[in-house]
């Protein structure tokens, strides 16, 4: 199980997917400790997953991939804003930065700046990610194109929806799958207050 497990997160590391890819999205699934979050195919293969917190300092997370291997690891800056870094060699080899823009309780949106991208001059955004945390919906964008959204898993006559567990839906991009899954979760940390507050509740459709 293992292998294939491996072998399914190197396939969908590629660069590029011809379809669009969903991953499930839970911190319930069977073969991991009650708490870490997990992103699973439709097969409940685990693809990515995150650290437990407590193991390592509260403002920084790590992003595992189905053996357990670093592949980023996330800084919380006090003023709001988050670092990406490569594997987990403390903060050298810096990936990506994210601002900040709104965090309201309906509206949460977030501007990303790749390193390799800005390199010289002015910082130039390369992802917006826009959603509302207490729906557990957001969608990131890169430029006009929509490369990757959650949504809550609807089901037929089905008066409320549970948070726990959410959709993850990859477009066709050569954008990185790891960044992606790292961006959403810096979506779901970053919610304002009251939001968390209420996580535990279902929402009425």
């Amino acid at each position: 199980m293992l292998e294939a497990e491996v072998e399914d997160a190197e396939n969908l590391a590629m660069a590029h997917w011809p379809i669009p890819v969903d991953l499930f999205v839970s911190k319930k699934h069977p073969s991991l400790p009650r708490g870490l979050l997990a992103f699973a195919d439709s097969s409940g293969n685990i693809l990515f997953r995150l650290n437990s917190p407590s193991h390592h300092p509260k403002k920084t997370l790590r992003l595992l991939d189905s053996a357990g291997d670093p592949l980023i690891s996330i800084y919380r800056h006090h003023d709001g804003s988050w670092q990406g870094f490569k594997g987990d060699d403390g903060q050298k080899d810096l990936l990506f930065q994210v601002q900040r823009v709104s965090n309201k309780f309906a509206r949460t949106e977030l501007e990303v700046f790749l390193v390799a991208e800005n390199h010289q001059g002015e910082l130039t955004c390369d992802f917006k990610v826009k959603g509302c945390h207490f729906q557990r919906s957001c969608t990131i964008y890169k430029g006009d194109s929509i490369v990757a959204q959650t949504s809550l898993m609807h089901k037929l006559r089905q008066i409320y929806v549970s948070r726990r567990k959410f959709q993850l839906t990859m477009f066709p991009s050569f954008v990185d799958p790891a960044l992606i899954v790292a961006l959403v979760v810096i979506f779901l940390v970053n919610g304002p207050k009251k939001s968390k507050i209420l996580d535990k509740l279902p929402v009425s459709i």
